[in-house]
Protein backbone atom coordinates (compact mmCIF):
# COMPACT_ATOMS: atom_id res chain seq x y z
CA UNK A 1 0.00 0.00 0.00
CA UNK A 2 1.39 3.39 -0.98
CA UNK A 3 0.38 6.53 0.85
CA UNK A 4 -0.15 9.41 -1.51
CA UNK A 5 -0.42 12.65 0.40
CA UNK A 6 -0.11 16.12 -0.92
CA UNK A 7 3.49 17.32 -0.95
CA UNK A 8 4.62 20.00 1.44
CA UNK A 9 3.06 23.35 0.64
CA UNK A 10 5.15 26.24 -0.61
CA UNK A 11 3.58 28.78 1.74
CA UNK A 12 2.25 28.96 5.29
CA UNK A 13 -1.46 28.09 5.63
CA UNK A 14 -1.82 30.69 8.43
CA UNK A 15 0.13 33.75 7.27
CA UNK A 16 0.36 33.01 3.54
CA UNK A 17 4.10 33.74 3.62
CA UNK A 18 6.20 31.73 1.16
CA UNK A 19 8.50 29.24 2.85
CA UNK A 20 12.21 30.01 2.51
CA UNK A 21 15.00 27.47 2.49
CA UNK A 22 15.82 26.27 6.05
CA UNK A 23 12.49 27.47 7.53
CA UNK A 24 11.12 25.06 10.15
CA UNK A 25 7.73 23.90 8.90
CA UNK A 26 5.20 22.09 11.09
CA UNK A 27 3.08 19.58 9.14
CA UNK A 28 -0.26 18.25 10.39
CA UNK A 29 -2.65 15.58 9.12
CA UNK A 30 -6.04 16.74 10.37
CA UNK A 31 -9.80 16.27 10.21
CA UNK A 32 -11.76 19.52 10.14
CA UNK A 33 -15.11 20.28 11.81
CA UNK A 34 -16.83 19.85 8.44
CA UNK A 35 -15.52 16.28 8.22
CA UNK A 36 -12.92 16.95 5.52
CA UNK A 37 -9.43 15.61 6.10
CA UNK A 38 -6.13 16.87 4.82
CA UNK A 39 -2.72 18.29 5.46
CA UNK A 40 -1.74 21.67 6.91
CA UNK A 41 1.78 23.11 6.62
CA UNK A 42 2.78 26.23 8.54
CA UNK A 43 5.79 28.05 9.84
CA UNK A 44 6.76 26.93 13.33
CA UNK A 45 6.54 30.56 14.46
CA UNK A 46 2.86 30.68 13.35
CA UNK A 47 1.66 27.66 15.34
CA UNK A 48 -0.04 29.84 17.97
CA UNK A 49 -2.21 31.40 15.21
CA UNK A 50 -3.43 28.07 13.78
CA UNK A 51 -7.19 27.64 14.18
CA UNK A 52 -7.70 24.32 15.98
CA UNK A 53 -8.86 21.46 13.74
CA UNK A 54 -11.44 18.97 14.99
CA UNK A 55 -8.79 16.26 15.29
CA UNK A 56 -5.04 16.00 14.69
CA UNK A 57 -3.95 12.60 13.38
CA UNK A 58 -0.22 13.24 13.43
CA UNK A 59 2.28 16.09 13.48
CA UNK A 60 5.90 16.44 12.42
CA UNK A 61 8.48 19.17 11.81
CA UNK A 62 10.70 19.44 8.74
CA UNK A 63 13.27 21.90 7.51
CA UNK A 64 11.96 23.34 4.25
CA UNK A 65 13.96 22.71 1.09
CA UNK A 66 12.72 24.16 -2.19
CA UNK A 67 11.72 21.52 -4.71
CA UNK A 68 14.10 20.79 -7.52
CA UNK A 69 12.57 20.27 -10.94
CA UNK A 70 13.61 16.88 -12.20
CA UNK A 71 12.40 14.40 -14.78
CA UNK A 72 10.89 12.28 -12.04
CA UNK A 73 9.19 15.12 -10.15
CA UNK A 74 5.95 13.20 -9.53
CA UNK A 75 7.83 10.48 -7.68
CA UNK A 76 9.64 13.02 -5.51
CA UNK A 77 6.38 14.70 -4.49
CA UNK A 78 4.74 11.57 -3.10
CA UNK A 79 4.81 11.05 0.61
CA UNK A 80 5.11 7.30 0.85
CA UNK A 81 4.62 5.07 3.86
CA UNK A 82 8.40 4.81 4.16
CA UNK A 83 9.05 8.56 4.14
CA UNK A 84 6.18 9.20 6.57
CA UNK A 85 7.57 6.51 8.89
CA UNK A 86 11.09 7.97 8.71
CA UNK A 87 9.73 11.46 9.40
CA UNK A 88 7.54 10.45 12.36
CA UNK A 89 10.18 8.11 13.81
CA UNK A 90 12.93 10.72 13.61
CA UNK A 91 14.19 11.58 17.12
CA UNK A 92 13.52 15.27 16.29
CA UNK A 93 9.79 14.31 16.27
CA UNK A 94 9.38 12.34 19.49
CA UNK A 95 6.36 9.99 19.52
CA UNK A 96 3.22 11.60 20.85
CA UNK A 97 -0.22 10.29 21.71
CA UNK A 98 -1.48 11.29 18.25
CA UNK A 99 1.52 10.01 16.25
CA UNK A 100 2.13 6.72 18.05
CA UNK A 101 -0.74 4.66 16.56
CA UNK A 102 0.18 5.78 13.04
CA UNK A 103 3.84 5.02 13.70
CA UNK A 104 2.99 1.54 14.98
CA UNK A 105 0.83 0.83 11.93
CA UNK A 106 3.51 2.10 9.53
CA UNK A 107 6.10 -0.08 11.29
CA UNK A 108 3.87 -3.12 10.79
CA UNK A 109 3.32 -2.25 7.15
CA UNK A 110 6.99 -1.60 6.38
CA UNK A 111 8.09 -4.71 8.24
CA UNK A 112 5.82 -6.75 5.95
CA UNK A 113 7.41 -5.03 2.94
CA UNK A 114 10.84 -5.83 4.43
CA UNK A 115 11.90 -2.20 4.46
CA UNK A 116 12.43 -2.33 8.22
CA UNK A 117 13.35 -5.23 10.46
CA UNK A 118 12.64 -5.77 14.15
CA UNK A 119 15.94 -5.95 16.03
CA UNK A 120 14.65 -6.28 19.60
CA UNK A 121 13.18 -4.24 22.41
CA UNK A 122 14.65 -1.67 24.77
CA UNK A 123 15.71 -2.71 28.28
CA UNK A 124 12.50 -1.31 29.76
CA UNK A 125 10.46 -3.25 27.13
CA UNK A 126 8.51 -0.07 26.31
CA UNK A 127 9.87 0.38 22.75
CA UNK A 128 10.70 -1.91 19.85
CA UNK A 129 13.92 -1.32 17.94
CA UNK A 130 13.59 -1.41 14.15
CA UNK A 131 16.36 -1.16 11.58
CA UNK A 132 15.62 0.68 8.34
CA UNK A 133 17.21 -1.72 5.87
CA UNK A 134 18.29 0.76 3.14
CA UNK A 135 20.01 3.14 5.59
CA UNK A 136 20.73 0.75 8.53
CA UNK A 137 19.43 3.48 10.86
CA UNK A 138 17.81 2.24 14.10
CA UNK A 139 14.45 3.61 15.27
CA UNK A 140 12.64 3.07 18.55
CA UNK A 141 8.86 2.72 18.29
CA UNK A 142 6.57 2.46 21.34
CA UNK A 143 5.21 -1.06 21.86
CA UNK A 144 1.52 -1.37 21.15
CA UNK A 145 -1.20 -3.98 21.12
CA UNK A 146 -2.15 -4.39 17.46
CA UNK A 147 -5.53 -5.99 18.06
CA UNK A 148 -8.93 -5.34 16.50
CA UNK A 149 -9.59 -2.31 18.70
CA UNK A 150 -6.29 -0.77 17.55
CA UNK A 151 -7.30 -1.03 13.89
CA UNK A 152 -10.79 0.28 14.63
CA UNK A 153 -9.18 3.25 16.40
CA UNK A 154 -6.93 4.23 13.48
CA UNK A 155 -9.37 3.38 10.69
CA UNK A 156 -10.29 7.04 10.15
CA UNK A 157 -6.62 8.09 10.14
CA UNK A 158 -5.91 5.48 7.49
CA UNK A 159 -8.80 6.84 5.45
CA UNK A 160 -7.02 10.21 5.36
CA UNK A 161 -3.83 8.58 4.12
CA UNK A 162 -5.07 6.03 1.61
CA UNK A 163 -8.52 7.32 0.76
CA UNK A 164 -11.90 6.08 1.83
CA UNK A 165 -13.13 3.10 -0.18
CA UNK A 166 -16.14 3.69 -2.39
CA UNK A 167 -19.30 2.10 -1.02
CA UNK A 168 -20.12 -1.18 -2.69
CA UNK A 169 -23.42 -1.46 -4.52
CA UNK A 170 -25.90 -3.75 -2.82
CA UNK A 171 -25.79 -7.25 -4.20
CA UNK A 172 -28.94 -8.20 -6.05
CA UNK A 173 -29.61 -11.90 -6.05
CA UNK A 174 -31.95 -13.55 -8.55
CA UNK A 175 -34.09 -14.67 -5.60
CA UNK A 176 -34.49 -11.07 -4.39
CA UNK A 177 -35.40 -9.91 -7.90
CA UNK A 178 -37.99 -12.68 -8.22
CA UNK A 179 -39.53 -11.76 -4.86
CA UNK A 180 -39.97 -8.11 -5.84
CA UNK A 181 -41.07 -8.67 -9.44
CA UNK A 182 -44.72 -8.10 -10.35
CA UNK A 183 -46.40 -11.39 -11.07
CA UNK A 184 -47.43 -11.98 -14.66
CA UNK A 185 -51.20 -11.96 -15.35
CA UNK A 186 -52.79 -15.41 -15.46
CA UNK A 187 -53.83 -16.58 -18.92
Amino acid sequence: MELNLHPIATKCCVSGREFAEHDRVVCFLVREENGLSGRRDLLESEIANLPPPAEVYCRWVVVFKPRLLQDNADRNLKLTAETLFLTLADPANPPSETNTPMLQFLALMLERKRLIKLRGVTDDKQRQIFEHMPSHQLYEIPVGNLDQSFFMKIQEQLGVLVGVPKPKAALVTPLAVAATATPAPAS
